[in-house]
C-alpha cells in the first residue's frame, strides 16, 4: 500500500487476539498443514490461535498441481508407506471432500517395453539420478499393481488398464503414434485447492470457540513473555503468550524459526512451476484426462484439463525459500516442448497462456539427493529447550493433510498432557456434508436449498461452496434492501457475494477473491472491468475509501503482472 494512504483500522479477530494475550497452541504458518493442524487442535476443545503473514492458503498451498495422489512415482524411491498412506487417505478425500476432491483419470504413454530396469536398482538404492532413461511397460505395469494393492482398502477408484498402440491412438488420437502402449488409473483432481484449505479452517473455527485466527499478521519474535506478532495491515506489534508453539510454515520453517530465535536446517525445498492455457484444441485432445509421464530429462510432468482450461506442469528445481519464485521463459518452453513431445500435431504459443503461478515445495534438506528423489513424506521435530516447546513441521504434501494435521495434533497434546477425543478420519469436510454424488440428486438438492435461483447460478455456487452455498444463498436473500441479486457484469459474483466472503472468509485485500476465493485469475478473467467492479463492492464492504480502492486495484495489478505473467491494463475511463 502507498504511503499517503490513511491508517487502517485494525481488524476485531486482531484485536480480540492481541487484548486476549493467550492461547494454548499458536499455530505459526496459514497453509493446509497448518490448517488442518489447527482444525484437529480445535475438535479436541484445544484453544488454538492460527496466524497466517500472508492471506490464507496464499502460499505453497496455492501452488499445486490441484492433484490428491498417492504418488506413484513415490515407490521408485523406496517410500512405500507414504504411498500407502497417500492412497488411502486420496480414497478418504474422495467421500469427506467430494465438493471439491474428485475421481481424475490419468493416462501415462509408453514408449518402450523394458526400458529402465537395470537403471532402476540404482536408482532405488542411490537417490541420483545419473543419466536420465525412461521407464518402460514393465516398470510401469510393477508400480502400477503395487498402487492398486494399496488402493484396495476402501478403494473408490477402478483398478489401471494397459492399452497397445492401435487402441491408445483411437482413445486419444492426436497422441504421438510413435508409443507403444499407454497406461490408465485412478487418481483425483482438486478443482479449488484454496477453497478445500478455507473449508477446513471454517470448520475449525466453528467447532471450539477458543479457535481463532488471522491471516496478515506474522510472527517476528520471541521474548520471555511468548511470541511477537505484528500486524501486516496496521504495523501493530503485540505478544501472544502460549504453551506450545507451533511452525507448521512450509518452506519457510527454517526462517521462521530463525525469527523465534532458533537455529535449524531442516528445509530445502524445490520449485515448481505451471501454466494455465486456453487452447480449446489441446483440451480436447486430453479427453478429459490427465496425461502423465517422464519428459526426456527425468521429470514428471502432467497435462491436466481443468476448469475449461488446460493445466501444464511442473518442474523441480532447487530454489532459495527466502527470495520470490516465479515460472521463467525458460520454463515456459520447457512445457512446450512437452506438450510437442506428448501431442506433435498441436502448436501452442504464449498468446494462450492465462495464468501462471510457480511455489517452493516444502521438502526436507536433501544435500546432494537429486530433485526428483528427495523424500515427500514427514517428519515432526520438537525442540524443548525453552520453556515454551516448539514443534516444527518439516515436509507435507496437500494429500496428507488429514494424516499429517492428527499426527501433528498428537504430539501436542502429548506435549500439553491431554488425550485425543475426536478422530479426523471419516469426517466429512464442509461443504461436502450431504454433498449429492449425481446429477439428478445435485438438481434436486438445489431444487430444495436453493430455491428460484437461475441453475447456472445455483451450480457455480455449488461448484464453489459445497453445501455451503445454503448457507451463502441465505445470507444473499436476507441482506438489507430485498430485492434480487445482481451479477456482476465481467466476473460470477455479487456485492451480496462478496459480503459473504468478507464476512465468513476472511477477505482483506482484492487479490484474496481474484486469486483465492475465486478461479477468475486462475482462468483468465481478471481483466481491467473484473478488477474494477470487485474492488469497487468491496470498497464498502471493508471500508476503503476511493484512493484505498485504487490502490488495492494497482497493487493487484502489478501482482498478477509480477507472479503470474498477466498483463491487466489499466480500466477506460
Amino acid at each position: 500500500m502507498t504511503d499517503h494512504l490513511p491508517q487502517p483500522a485494525e481488524r476485531p479477530d486482531v484485536t480480540a487476539a492481541r487484548e486476549s494475550g493467550r492461547t494454548s497452541v499458536l499455530v505459526i504458518g496459514g497453509g493446509i498443514n497448518g490448517i488442518s493442524t489447527f482444525r484437529d487442535l480445535a475438535l479436541q476443545g484445544v484453544d488454538a490461535l492460527l496466524v497466517e503473514r500472508g492471506d490464507f492458503a496464499s502460499g505453497a498451498s496455492a501452488a499445486s498441481s490441484h492433484m490428491i495422489h498417492g504418488g506413484i512415482r513415490y515407490l521408485e524411491n523406496g517410500e512405500f508407506r507414504l504411498v500407502k498412506e497417500s492412497v488411502q487417505e486420496r480414497n478418504g478425500l474422495l467421500k469427506i471432500a467430494p465438493h471439491y476432491v474428485k475421481p481424475l483419470r490419468t493416462t501415462i504413454p509408453i514408449y518402450s517395453t523394458f526400458s529402465g530396469i537395470l537403471s532402476a536398482p540404482l536408482r532405488f538404492l542411490t537417490h541420483r539420478s545419473g543419466k536420465p532413461q525412461e521407464r518402460g511397460a514393465f516398470l510401469i505395469k510393477v508400480g502400477l499393481t503395487i498402487y492398486d494393492t494399496f488402493s484396495r482398502a476402501g478403494g473408490t477408484v477402478p483398478r489401471h488398464r494397459f492399452l497397445r498402440r492401435k487402441r491408445s491412438l483411437q482413445e486419444l488420437p492426436q497422441l504421438d503414434p510413435r508409443i507403444k502402449y499407454t497406461a490408465t488409473y485412478f487418481d483425483a483432481s482438486m478443482h479449488d485447492p484454496e477453497r478445500l484449505a478455507l473449508d477446513v479452517l471454517q470448520d475449525g473455527l466453528d467447532s471450539h470457540e477458543g479457535a481463532h485466527a488471522l491471516n496478515y499478521v506474522e510472527a517476528i519474535g520471541r521474548t520471555d513473555d511468548g511470541v511477537v506478532l505484528r500486524d501486516l495491515e496496521t504495523g501493530t506489534e503485540f505478544t501472544i503468550v502460549a504453551d506450545v508453539v507451533v511452525n507448521a510454515s512450509g518452506p519457510w520453517t527454517d526462517l521462521t524459526n530463525a525469527a523465534l530465535g532458533t537455529s535449524t536446517r531442516f528445509m530445502g525445498g524445490t520449485k515448481g512451476s505451471h501454466i494455465v492455457l486456453d487452447h480449446p484444441e489441446l483440451l480436447k485432445a486430453t479427453d478429459g484426462r490427465e496425461i502423465f509421464f517422464e519428459h526426456s530429462d527425468g521429470r514428471i510432468v502432467l497435462i491436466y484439463p481443468l476448469k475449461g482450461r488446460v493445466l501444464v506442469g511442473t518442474t523441480d528445481i532447487d530454489a532459495d525459500p527466502a527470495q520470490p519464485v516465479v515460472c521463467t521463459e525458460e520454463e515456459v518452453d520447457y512445457f512446450f516442448d512437452l506438450i510437442h513431445h506428448v501431442f506433435p500435431s498441436i502448436a501452442v504459443d504464449r498468446s494462450q497462456i492465462v495464468f501462471r503461478f510457480s511455489g517452493i515445495r516444502p521438502l526436507p534438506r536433501h544435500e546432494d539427493t537429486a530433485p526428483g528423489f528427495v523424500s515427500r513424506d514427514y517428519r515432526v521435530e520438537v525442540d524443548r529447550s525453552t520453556s515454551t516447546p516448539l514443534v516444527s513441521l518439516v515436509g507435507g504434501k496437500w494429500t496428507t493433510f488429514r494424516a499429517l494435521g492428527e499426527s501433528l495434533t498428537d504430539t501436542v497434546l502429548d506435549l500439553l498432557g491431554r488425550r485425543r477425543r475426536v478422530r479426523t478420519a471419516g469426517r466429512t469436510i464442509g461443504g461436502g456434508r450431504d454433498y449429492p454424488r449425481t446429477v439428478a440428486d445435485r438438481d434436486a438438492w438445489m431444487r430444495l436449498h436453493l430455491p428460484g435461483v437461475e441453475l447456472k447460478r445455483a451450480i457455480g455456487l455449488m461448484q464453489r461452496y459445497g453445501t455451503r452455498a445454503a448457507d451463502v444463498w441465505t445470507h444473499i436473500v436476507d441482506m438489507e434492501g430485498g430485492g434480487e441479486e445482481q451479477l456482476f457484469a465481467h466476473s460470477p459474483l455479487s456485492a451480496r457475494e462478496l459480503s459473504w466472503m468478507v464476512e465468513r472468509e476472511h477477505v482483506v485485500h482484492l487479490s484474496d477473491v481474484v486469486l483465492r476465493r475465486t478461479a477468475v485469475a486462475f482462468t483468465g478473467g481478471a481483466t481491467a472491468e473484473a478488477l474494477d467492479e470487485i474492488a469497487t463492492a468491496l470498497a464498502p464492504l471493508l471500508g476503503w475509501d476511493d484512493a484505498r480502492r485504487r490502490d488495492e486495484i494497482a497493487s493487484t495489478r502489478a501482482l498478477l503482472a509480477d507472479r503470474h505473467g498477466v498483463a491487466v491494463p489499466e480500466a477506460s475511463s
